[in-house]
């Protein structure tokens, strides 16, 4: 037998849970204990995440109400459609609230400001904001993101807006939820009630952020690991936790080929243990749409005759 010791700096290192959760079956993949923890596989989830933000939009204006969103970042394809279809419809959002979830940060802790083009601020300024008739924009007071001087009263703020209604979120190769990374020193590993009241601040990237999003096209999709920073500014597990509805999307793959970072963390977060080490695997203890691809609900293998 030819048993490798999993490498150092692998957050989650239990091979039984990772033996289990390989050799899982798409159709396995969306039975969970938890019943309001509801898994489907479709054949793309962006149409669902897209219909999903127009039908809270319109709702907001229709009823006159307040809507409070988490937004990921940078997804500015998914933005430029809703804020298409927005202005088509004539919808007024003037009773939305945005919270982008994350930015980047400097070494010494220095948030990226919104002229940072790689940046996630600016994405959601350009791609949704920007795009969105000046008439039925929501006043800018009413876009809110991570700055040097918010982020540790950020998970205040949104408390005080009376939490998200929605927040929407896919998950990164190490397992974060925003930037609620894995064996940082700003979160560590405490027992999950502790973790679960833990609100924003400022994080050391875990090694696998930084390689995952040197694939990112704002990094140039070329592993330009030195170009990606070290550090971000995110929210809390604890404004997951106070959110009245979530949605995660598991899709993505690189460049559009079979080839997904996203593939196996998928598996832990829908069926491993949850667990700081895997910190989207919270939403397991939450009412949780998770929507996963075709292509990443395809099973794991050796493919022994393809290379990279």
């Amino acid at each position: 037998m030819f048993n490798p010791k999993i490498a150092d700096f692998v957050p989650y290192k239990n091979k039984e849970f990772l033996d289990k959760v390989r050799a899982m079956s798409g159709e396995e993949l969306t039975k969970h204990p938890n019943p309001d923890f509801k898994i489907q596989i479709v054949p793309d989830p962006s149409g669902i995440w897209i219909a999903d933000m127009i039908a809270r939009i319109q709702a907001s204006d229709l009823l006159d109400k307040k809507l409070v969103m988490i937004l990921p970042n940078p997804c500015p394809g998914i933005y430029q459609v809703v804020a298409s279809a927005i202005n088509q419809l004539r919808i007024s959002c003037r009773n939305v609230h945005i919270y982008t979830m994350d930015e980047w940060a400097d070494q010494d802790g220095n948030v990226a400001p919104i002229t940072y083009k790689a940046g996630f601020s600016y994405s959601q300024l350009t791609y949704f904001y920007g795009k969105i008739d000046p008439e039925l924009r929501m006043p800018l007071s009413q876009v809110h993101y991570p700055t040097t001087e918010n982020i540790n009263d950020y998970s205040k703020m949104l408390h005080a807006e009376g939490d998200a209604d929605i927040c929407y979120s896919g998950p990164g190769w190490a397992g974060h939820i925003a930037f609620i990374d894995p064996c940082t020193p700003e979160f560590g590993n405490p027992p999950i009630e502790e973790y679960l009241k833990m609100e924003a601040r400022i994080v050391t990237l875990n090694p696998m952020t930084i390689m995952q999003n040197s694939l990112h096209g704002v990094f140039g999709q070329s592993g330009d690991i030195a170009s990606v920073p070290p550090c971000a500014a995110t929210i809390g597990p604890v404004d997951v936790l106070r959110a009245k509805n979530r949605m995660e999307c598991h899709a993505l793959t690189t460049g559009g080929s079979f080839s997904s970072w996203q593939r196996m963390i998928s598996r832990l977060i829908l069926q491993g243990e949850v667990t700081p080490l895997v910190p989207a695997s919270i939403l397991q203890l939450m009412p949780t749409m998770v929507y996963i691809s075709d292509d990443i609900a395809k099973p794991i293998e050796c493919m022994e005759t393809v290379g990279y």
